[in-house]
């Protein structure tokens, strides 16, 4: 059974995301205000813009990243993006029009201006979404950092959540007494704690 080794920074990645990061994030932006006339639009601009951020992982640790990440603006992005597809699409009904007919708007050229903010809600719900999906997978797998800085895994690489272990016998084995598995380690009742 391999361990999976600890994280290390890499300068040379650390420079690199560093350098790069900025002109991803504009051109994510650029890709997300001209899917109306030009090949992009809101999600593929909203998943560019959440790559940087992810770059951003790769480079600095995920879980330094998701502790410099205020979670507000991922929820008000999300939040945020739907309102203005919601305003949107329902303001042409205010304004006579059909549910997203944006060309009702009292404004010099709505079909543009209506679409790309269309694509902009798209965008940010679409950012907001990716990066927390990734989050939600990547600490998912990850064991959680203990008080002391340990990793939160044992000698031989396997997760201990709690300080202690579970037991993989099946419910019903000798080791377990047939009620479910039992937790032991350094936190446990006397006996074992069933789970």
């Amino acid at each position: 059974m391999s361990s999976r080794r600890p994280y290390v920074e890499s300068p040379v990645i650390m420079a690199t995301v560093r350098l790069v990061a900025p002109f991803v994030l504009t051109y994510g932006i650029f890709v997300t205000l001209h899917g109306a006339s030009s090949p992009g639009g809101g999600f593929q601009g909203g998943v560019i813009a959440a790559a940087v951020i992810i770059m951003l992982s790769f480079a600095y640790g995920i879980d330094l990243t998701w502790e410099w990440i205020d979670k507000r603006v991922l929820v008000g992005l999300v939040g945020g993006g739907v309102a203005l597809f919601g305003a949107i699409a329902l303001g042409a009904v205010l304004f006579g029009g059909q549910f997203l007919e944006v060309g009702v708007y009292p404004i010099p050229e709505p079909d543009k201006y209506g679409i790309e903010l269309v694509e902009v809600g798209i965008g940010m719900t679409v950012a907001g979404v990716v990066t927390s999906l990734f989050f939600t997978l990547a600490r998912g797998a990850m064991p959680p950092v203990g008080e002391d800085g340990e990793s939160g895994r044992d000698d031989e690489g396997t997760a201990a959540t709690d300080g202690g272990t579970f037991s993989s016998e099946a419910p019903g084995s000798e080791e377990t007494g047939g009620d479910g598995p039992v937790r032991d380690g350094p936190d446990a009742p006397e006996g074992g704690d069933r789970a």
